[in-house]
Parts: C-alpha cells; structure tokens; sequence
C-alpha cells in the first residue's frame, strides 16, 4: 500500500472544492452564493493537498481584533484518521497566536468530532449557567 503525503497551503480553496469538501466530511451544504461571499470575508484559511488535489481545510472567520471563530475544519473521509485534522487546527492556532491581541476570544463550533479533539487546544465546554452556546441557521 502506497503512503499517502501530505502538504498544508496557505491559500483559500476553490468555491467547488470548498463545497464538495464540507459535504464528502458531512458537514452541512452551503449554497453557491454563501461558499463565494464566505471564502473571500475569511481572515485565514489552509488547504491540505495530496496527490495535487485539496483533501481538507480549515478557516478563521471574525473581525481581527475581538472575535474569531475556527470553522471548516473538514477531511475528506479516505484522509481522515491520519492527523491531518491536528495538522489543521495546528495551523490555525498558530495563525491566532501570532495574531489575536490581548484579550481576544477565541471560540468553534463543532458538528462532528469530540470535545476531546479541541480540548487539546485549549477549548472548554460552554457549561450552564455560565455560558450557553447558541445558533442560528438561516434556511
């Protein structure tokens, strides 16, 4: 069996890639107009390449200054299980550290994975009555 290498760019992915990626990974769909106008607004995002092809990514979104948010951290499932996720979230809170100023915060939102995962980057559960995490999806 053939080892798979992995290279980790720091560039946006393509609107296709970007969607067809979310949806092999089994996060949500976003539509044609959101994946366009969401790409070009991120503040960082990188791409894991193998055999030429994107394979995953991952992108900080917010304001640059108060608030960030990690989103899209996305694997193709025949790459997933080989850190490339660790690799990503290793990217990105580089990027933040560098950065985020003082007082910052700092927060995700996960569909899948666990807690566990980004409890390794210093992540805590939002816990009531404290604090409550909270969304809303426009349909």
């Amino acid at each position: 069996m053939r080892r798979m290498s992995y290279e980790i760019r720091y560039e946006v992915p393509s609107v296709s890639d970007y969607i067809a990626i979310r949806v092999a990974a089994g996060l949500s769909r976003k539509s044609l107009e959101a994946a366009t106008i969401g790409l070009r607004n991120g503040l960082y995002c990188v791409v894991v390449h193998s055999g030429g092809g994107p394979v995953g990514f991952g992108r900080v979104i917010g304001d640059g200054g108060c608030f960030f948010e990690i989103v899209d951290i996305a694997v193709r499932p025949e790459h997933q299980k080989r850190g490339l996720g660790d690799l990503i979230m290793r990217a990105l809170m580089n990027w933040i550290r560098e950065n985020a100023p003082p007082t910052a915060y700092v927060s995700l939102m996960a569909d899948h994975g666990t807690p566990a995962f980004y409890e390794r980057y210093g992540f805590e559960h939002s816990v009531l009555p404290k604090k409550s995490g909270m969304s809303l999806r426009i349909t």
